[in-house]
């Protein structure tokens, strides 16, 4: 008597494991996309914040606002973000109110992000800023962190 058994798996075997992952995937990369999306958002809201102290200090020692945010910013764009800059004038004369916004690059991210706004204001001369959804094409706010909702 030979009692040699094959080894390997069955085609049944194989077809449940090609299921699971599949249903696995399925429901995993809507969750990482999202998570991308936030993750390049992140770029937007770190150069929002990084322009309030500048900001505060040109109003501060001058007076006014800069009349565009690269009088007083190193670096208004990254690898996500196509721009940050004041959104609409400057009060005339300066009361202390400026609104900023980060506009989203319009190609090469997250298509939920795409071209998207937010907004940093201040109505206090800096002392207390503020960030939101806004601006021609805001974000949802499933992109924005907690502090920007």
């Amino acid at each position: 008597m030979d009692f040699r058994r094959e080894h390997g798996f069955t085609l049944v075997e194989l077809m449940v494991v090609v299921a699971i992952a599949g249903v696995l995937a399925a429901i995993s990369l809507p969750v990482f996309q999202g998570y991308v999306a936030r993750a390049e958002v992140s770029e937007a809201i770190d150069l929002l914040w990084s322009a309030k102290v500048p900001f505060s200090e040109h109003y501060q020692t001058s007076g006014a606002w800069p009349a565009a945010a690269t009088e007083v910013m190193g670096t208004t764009s990254g690898k996500y973000t196509a721009s940050v800059d004041i959104y609409g004038a400057p009060s005339d004369p300066p009361n202390g109110e400026v609104t900023l916004m980060a506009q989203m690059q319009s190609f090469g991210i997250a298509p939920g992000v795409r071209g998207g706004t937010v907004l940093l204001t201040t109505a206090d001369g800096g002392a207390t800023w503020n960030c939101r959804p806004g601006g021609p094409h805001p974000l949802a706010a499933e992109y924005l962190p907690g502090a920007c909702r």
